[in-house]
């Protein structure tokens, strides 16, 4: 990847983080571990690799996005909001009463947003209906979709793998994002899904590991899922959980805990000072 166009994605996803800070701190409540731990990926999918437009977000021909672990919603919009499917300052509304952006993404109240989702497993079998749809019709449009290495412990999702991998779903392209926290601990604490890769490989899938905080290795992930033919692709990415913020990386408590107001500036402070010093790098 060239510089300037990895400096310009770092950028997007340090807003993409404030907004995250910004929403569960006005929110007082939300889930920014999971949250930050996605940003990299999404400022990638959004501004890099899917075919979206901001002014049409109902466009047919578009590619669809689903969050299936809904909860990181407050990433997902940071996506949307500076994409341009609606203001910035929207994001200091989450989870107000009446608001558009609520704890998990409605596909009715929300412009950009392809499926609700929330309940944990159900949105890779929405995901993997958009693909076969788009197959069925003759359409052109990829379907992505962000899981959490948590979520996988749900057995509706090895169904929906199952059900991919026998359709030969290419136009198909989950990433789970397997920062090995979810909200009781490690996940060999709860119930350990590994080894992850070898999983999907043996139900069928194209499956690629990265760094999920390396925009050269994103690129060539979702490089080689768009040339691979006859198989859905699976990007297990390696994350942090916290990512950008030095006191909740790798802290399992801040799964599902909003920032105090010295916790807010302390995290905005380390956020704008990373900005500062991508701006000054050009």
């Amino acid at each position: 990847m060239e510089k300037l166009q990895c400096k310009a994605l770092e950028k997007i996803a340090l807003h993409i983080r404030m907004a995250v800070i910004e929403g569960t701190y006005n929110a007082k409540s939300g889930h920014p571990g999971g949250s930050l731990s996605i940003a990299d990926v999404l400022a990638y999918l959004y501004f890099n690799e899917m075919n979206v437009d901001p002014a049409r977000p109902d466009w047919a021909d578009r590619d669809r996005f689903v969050l299936s672990k809904g909860h990181c919603a407050p990433a997902l919009y940071g996506a949307l909001a500076h994409k341009g499917f609606f203001s910035v300052e929207e994001i200091k509304s989450l989870r107000h009463i009446g608001a558009m952006l609520q704890g998990h993404p409605c596909m009715t109240e929300t412009p950009g947003v392809d499926m609700s989702t929330g309940s944990l497993g159900q949105g890779i079998s929405a995901a993997v209906g958009m693909a076969l749809s788009a197959k069925l019709d003759n359409k052109d449009y990829r379907t992505y979709a962000i899981l959490g290495d948590g979520e996988i412990e749900e057995g509706q999702v090895w169904e929906a793998a199952m059900f991919a991998a026998h359709k030969k779903l290419d136009n198909l392209c989950i990433v789970v994002d397997n920062n090995n926290l979810q909200i009781d601990g490690t996940l060999d604490e709860v119930t350990s899904p590994y080894p992850i890769p070898e999983k999907f490989a043996a139900f069928g899938w194209n499956v690629i590991v990265i760094d999920a905080h390396d925009f050269d290795q994103i690129e060539a992930a979702f490089k080689a899922a768009r040339e691979c033919k006859g198989k859905p692709t699976a990007i297990i990415q390696k994350s942090i959980k916290g990512k950008g913020v030095s006191f909740m990386e790798n802290q399992v408590s801040w799964h599902g805990s909003a920032p105090n107001a010295e916790q807010y500036e302390q995290a905005m402070n380390e956020l704008k000072a990373a900005l500062a010093v991508l701006e000054q790098e050009g």
